[in-house]
This record gives structure tokens, sequence and C-alpha cells, in this order.
């Protein structure tokens, strides 16, 4: 063979591998709207129906026994006390922000007697107005009461 032919051959071989190519992208594509197509929400909900029924007779809960099933049941429980801790601070951080506006805006107001003055409740738009009807009292609650009738 010469070198003619065999650039010829490679010639050849190049566009059938160039022609090749272009053929799969094409076909790559027709396939993927195909399969984009293909999946009506009926499918869906059949395959859904299916993949469940076959999870559920493999059974995984079995590899789930004994010690394992126990870490899994602490894991989980200590991702639920850490979102509940989350939330509690952060209610706890915006009602210590509620009560410093309070004591700031009451401090000139406050000339009620001390021993009262933990009953005394002021609702936001008295202290805005200064109006004295909108000031009431309450009673403590039973526990309260209670413990300050043990303290005494």
């Amino acid at each position: 063979m010469n070198y003619k032919q065999l650039q010829r051959r490679v010639n050849i071989a190049e566009r059938r591998v160039e022609s090749r190519g272009e053929r799969t992208r094409e076909q790559w594509a027709a396939l993927k709207l195909n399969w984009r197509e293909g999946w009506t929400p009926a499918r869906i909900v059949a395959a859904g129906l299916v993949s469940g029924f076959i999870s559920g007779r493999a059974e995984p809960l079995r590899a789930l026994s004994g010690p394992r099933l126990l870490q899994m049941i602490g894991a989980v429980s200590g991702l639920f006390a850490s979102v509940q801790a989350t939330v509690a601070a952060e209610t706890a951080q915006g009602a210590a922000d509620t009560a410093e506006g309070v004591v700031a805006d009451g401090a000139a107001e406050d000339t009620a007697d001390p021993a009262q003055q933990q009953f005394e409740y002021v609702r936001p738009s008295a202290r805005q107005t200064g109006t004295p009807d909108e000031v009431f009292r309450t009673e403590p609650r039973p526990a309260e009461a209670a413990t300050e009738i043990s303290e005494r």
C-alpha cells in the first residue's frame, strides 16, 4: 500500500466517524424528546406505585434490625431536638427584644407600687396615647399566687 491509498482510507474513516457521530447526536436528541413526552401524569403515578410495591416487597426495614434501628431512631430524635432548640432560641430572642422594648418604653411611666408592678400590664396602644383608661391590672395566675404564699 502506498501513501496515497493510506491517506484515502484515513479520510474515508474520518468521514465515517463524523457521520456516525452526527447520527448519534440526532438519535440522542430524538430519544430525549421522546422520553420527556412519554412521561405523562398517569405513567408517573403508575411508575410510583410499581416502585413503591417493589421496595415494599424488598423489606428494606429488615436491614434495620436491632442496634441499627436504635441508632437511626437516636439520630432522628437528635435532629428533631436540635430543630426544636433552634426554634426555642429564636422565640426567646424575640421575647427578649420585646421585653427590652417594654422596659425602655415603660421606665419613665413606672410610678406604681413596686409590689404590684409585676402584675401591671399596659397595652402598646396605651403607651403611645398615654390614656390611663387602657391600663389594666390582672390577678396573678394560681401557680404564681401559690409561689408567693409559700415564699412568705
